[in-house]
């Protein structure tokens, strides 16, 4: 059976519970919800970019690989909520709740962590950065990231870059991390030459690369 699609315009929802629902790999960009309850929901790999989550339950929902950029999650509650490899940019926290979420390797980028609740910025789990971090980068990987941006799919899919135009040094942190700097320049040449459809969030990038290297394209 084909996964059902998802996008802006379906997932709106308005003093609504929709229990153990799989959301994976959505684009879920600029969706709306309020006083809306989503237990033990599956948001991996999700792009929440632009989006408004306010007065909305994630109780014990998972959160691998997922974007939040812009989003606006005021008075949201993540109970039990787990995070893995997740990004938090541009993220409005006020009042959300945290109370009992597990953490794994997540980035939180110009969000004012001190407006949420019950939250250990201490946790070795978490890495909170008031900007965009600086990367010493080589001129090989800079001009395969400018190569990159030229593809129409991966400049639309806005993971490259910031609102303001600029690199999204967070991005690049993440893939480096994955990657050897040699294998990645690769990968984003290919990915700059085959890349023909729409995505919407990192993790595509990832898995796209990790094939490859699986291959030994890379």
């Amino acid at each position: 059976m084909a996964r059902k699609k998802f996008d802006n315009n379906t997932f709106s929802y308005n003093n609504t519970e929709k229990k153990n629902k799989n959301f994976m790999y959505q684009n879920l960009q600029r969706s709306k919800c309020y006083n809306s309850n989503f237990p033990n929901s599956n948001f991996d790999f999700v792009s929440f970019r632009g989006a408004h989550l306010k007065s909305c339950s994630f109780f014990e929902c998972s959160f691998k690989g997922t974007e939040f950029v812009g989003t606006n999650l005021k008075d949201s509650s993540f109970r039990k909520a787990h995070f893995e490899n997740a990004v938090f940019e541009g993220v409005k926290l006020d009042g959300v709740n945290f109370i009992d979420a597990t953490f794994k390797n997540t980035i939180f980028v110009s969000s004012n962590v001190s407006d949420a609740e019950n939250i250990n910025i201490e946790n070795p789990e978490i890495r909170v950065f008031d900007k965009m971090p600086e990367l010493d980068m080589s001129n090989d990987l800079k001009d395969a990231l400018d190569k990159a941006m030229k593809n129409e799919y991966i400049k639309r899919s806005r993971t490259l870059d910031t609102k303001d135009k600029t690199l999204n040094t967070i991005s690049v942190m993440i893939l480096l991390e994955q990657f050897e700097e040699t294998a990645l320049v690769s990968g984003l040449e290919i990915a700059a030459n085959t890349i023909d459809k729409d995505f919407y969030a990192l993790s595509y990038l990832i898995k796209l690369f990790k094939r490859l290297q699986k291959e030994e394209q890379i």
